[in-house]
């Protein structure tokens, strides 16, 4: 049985997809779903729907009773009174389910920057995070992408209105990309596999070497028109969320975020791209996903 967490999330509802076509996952499929009404027809008439939160102890444990694996992913929360509780609260409910119950392997989200990110606000509290999931010792991978190419779909508007998108990474430096689809992809292979044990990471990072100049060249080339990066520092980044409703520790943690990737890079030149498991460019990214989204 697969438990599956953020089902309508752009990578959880991906997921969802995949597994609900794979005839060996038909009827051992499960989802943990805030608002079910949220979720397609078909997921509600193929998977074992439970309503609420997967922070919540008792929806979770009853969502894993009798089940061996898990996709993970904890959803961001802007208005969080704390980066590392929210993350935290998620993570023990969790633990609690594993060293209880039947669960065997997990696959989770992460991030980039073991060994190297340090008081990297959200990235920091993902990287505690599978140090905490790991130490039960479950069976555990842990998806590290870079940068979501998906995070530009926000700014899908102003790439349409003004011809330009916003960075906090410094315009002529590379910076590492991944689309949600390669990770979900990786997320299903993975969940459908039992034959891996032990702790690992999986890194998911995709082919291209772009800057962020490199990247508005080849979304200007997708869309027909120019379109400019305009570089955004990291107090003004959290100024903007906090405008928008975040809470001063999600913005601050997020501006920490930014100010770590770029001092200490590990979104950068250094990591390799793997193809196994991140095979989507930008460009086919931008035509497919982007495109679509600037015109609607």
């Amino acid at each position: 049985m697969i438990v599956v967490t953020t089902p309508t999330g752009q990578i959880g509802g991906q997921l969802l997809d995949r597994l609900l076509d794979t005839p060996d996952a038909a009827g051992r499929l499960r989802v943990i779903a805030r608002d079910p009404a949220r979720l397609s027809r078909r997921a509600r008439g193929e998977a074992e729907v439970f309503q609420g939160s997967h922070a919540e102890p008792a929806v979770l444990a009853a969502a894993c009773a009798g089940a061996d694996r898990v996709f993970w992913l904890v959803p961001p929360s802007p208005g969080a009174d704390s980066v590392e509780g929210h993350f935290g609260a998620f993570t023990d409910a969790l633990c609690e389910v594993i060293e209880a119950g039947s669960v065997q392997r997990v696959v989770a989200v992460s991030t980039l920057g073991r060994g190297v990110a340090k008081d990297a606000g959200q990235i920091s509290a993902s990287l505690a995070m599978d140090d905490r999931i790991s130490a039960t010792g479950v069976h555990y991978r842990a998806l590290c992408p870079p940068f979501l190419m998906e995070n530009l779909l926000g700014q899908a508007v102003a790439i349409r209105d003004l011809g330009e998108f916003q960075l906090t990474m410094t315009a002529d430096r590379v910076l590492r990309t991944c689309s949600t689809r390669d990770i979900a992809a990786t997320a299903a292979r993975l969940l459908l596999d039992d034959s891996w044990t032990g702790q690992d990471d999986v890194p998911t990072v995709g082919p291209d070497t772009l800057t962020a100049e490199g990247m508005a060249e080849v979304i200007s080339e997708v869309l027909g028109r120019p379109v400019r990066v305009r570089w955004a520092a990291a107090e003004d980044y959290a100024a903007a969320l906090r405008a928008r409703g975040a809470s001063e520790a999600w913005a601050g943690g997020l501006a920490d975020m930014t100010r770590a990737l770029e001092a200490q890079d590990f979104y950068g030149l250094a990591a390799r791209p793997t193809p196994a498991t991140a095979p989507t460019d930008f460009c086919t990214w931008c035509e497919e996903v982007l495109r679509p989204a600037v015109a609607g």
